[in-house]
């Protein structure tokens, strides 16, 4: 690979959706199997035979993977050009995904699913560093959080019907399908040309000050993805030890993160026309309705609305948490960062979650799931009224 450390998008073309949606498919390729984390622990168990812990660690381990990946990724993003790393790394992800289907035996599958998530964290961290460094990067992630929810309804709500019919085999081939058109996507991102900018910060070490809002930043995202993720991991056990229909709560899952998808949808609107702390602080609240709302899952309309609040939410939040990240330091690597982040605390939750539910104690999960949400509010609003006031202040 040749060297180009800061390539990026030229200042007149950095606010255009049509480029947010190609380089929000690129990255959400790494890693959706994130947001169709339900579909493939229920297919691991209904399909393989996999208890909830071994299903867990599964998931749990393609994160991990995916975590040191994106950690690989902060180390490399300055010395690669991203167009070609981006390339091999996909096709290596493809290639991995179709490896996957013929894999019965839960170690095996657990560690290929590493390695997918290493190769997967390090090509999501190459497309952050130039999310990042794109005009608005809110909206960009927004855009992002906007892809991956659309397909993830697409995929928890269709592909759960699909298991018993096809096997655990569908899941990975779904996988590699958007791997493909991720492919496809990365041909038609247009040439992009050096950002100066990004270029000119990426020697600037951060202040005292900006570095403690960094880590705010990053513990809330550690916090909000963990918790988030322990319970959609297993929502749709949840479901069913709530005694629901198999069929609603597939049909529940796929609308709920449909609607989701229009948190991101406000993002890309609002930007930061209002400031982070106020919108923040209404999508925290929300967040632990309708986390709380889990508790009465036997209800079928408070298991549907508490789904849709929720994602929602999660899908409002976390392109902030990433914008945060990027405004702090324009040459991208510390979105990267977040990226790796962000990946710990996603592969923490199921792995926490597995183990909780060794008897099945879904309370108890809800319960440590909100705990984790209440202190990932906390650094999310410290954050937010940091970078506010120095907005304000510059």
């Amino acid at each position: 690979m040749t060297t180009a450390p800061h390539a990026a998008v030229r200042a007149a073309a950095t606010d255009r959706l049509w480029l947010y949606a190609l380089l929000a498919l690129v990255a959400t390729a790494g890693f959706f199997y994130v947001n169709i984390m339900a579909a493939i622990v229920d297919g691991l168990v209904t399909a393989l035979g996999f208890s909830n812990p071994q299903a867990g660690m599964v998931g749990a381990a393609n994160i991990y993977g995916a975590s040191a990946g994106s950690f690989a990724a902060v180390l490399l993003v300055r010395r690669v050009a991203w167009r070609p790393a981006l390339f091999a790394l996909l096709s290596l992800l493809l290639l991995l995904d179709l490896g996957s289907t013929p894999v019965r035996d839960p170690a095996v599958l657990t560690a290929l699913r590493a390695l997918h998530g290493f190769v997967g964290g390090m090509a999501v961290g190459v497309a952050y560093s130039v999310i990042a460094r794109t005009r608005s990067p809110d909206r960009a992630f927004g855009m992002l959080l906007l892809v991956q929810f659309g397909l993830g309804g697409l995929g928890v709500m269709f592909l759960p019907t699909l298991v018993p019919e096809y096997g655990a085999r569908i899941l990975f081939l779904s996988l590699a399908a958007l791997t493909a058109c991720a492919l496809v996507a990365l041909a038609a991102i247009p040439r992009l040309d050096p950002a100066p900018s990004a270029q000119a910060s990426a020697g600037i070490r951060l202040p005292a000050s900006a570095r403690a809002t960094a880590l705010f930043a990053l513990l809330a995202l550690f916090l909000f993805q963990g918790g988030n993720m322990a319970l959609s991991a297993f929502i749709i056990r949840l479901g069913e030890h709530a005694q629901l229909h198999r069929d609603f709560i597939g049909q529940a899952l796929g609308w709920a993160t449909w609607i989701g998808a229009a948190g991101a949808g406000l993002v890309i609107v609002m930007g930061t026309r209002f400031g982070r702390l106020r919108p923040l602080l209404v999508a925290l609240l929300l967040t632990l309705a309708g986390t709380a709302g889990f508790f009465w899952s036997a209800a079928a309309p408070v298991y549907f609305i508490a789904n849709v609040g929720t994602a929602i939410t999660w899908s409002f939040v976390v392109p902030y948490l990433f914008g945060m990240l990027s405004r702090l330091d324009g040459s991208g690597r510390l979105a990267t960062l977040g990226g790796f982040v962000s990946k710990l605390g996603l592969a923490s939750g199921p792995m926490l979650a597995g183990g909780l539910l060794a008897h099945d104690d879904f309370n108890l999960l809800i319960a440590v799931a909100i705990v984790a949400l209440v202190l990932s509010g906390v650094a999310t609003l410290a954050a937010a009224r940091r970078i506010d006031t120095l907005e304000t202040d510059t």
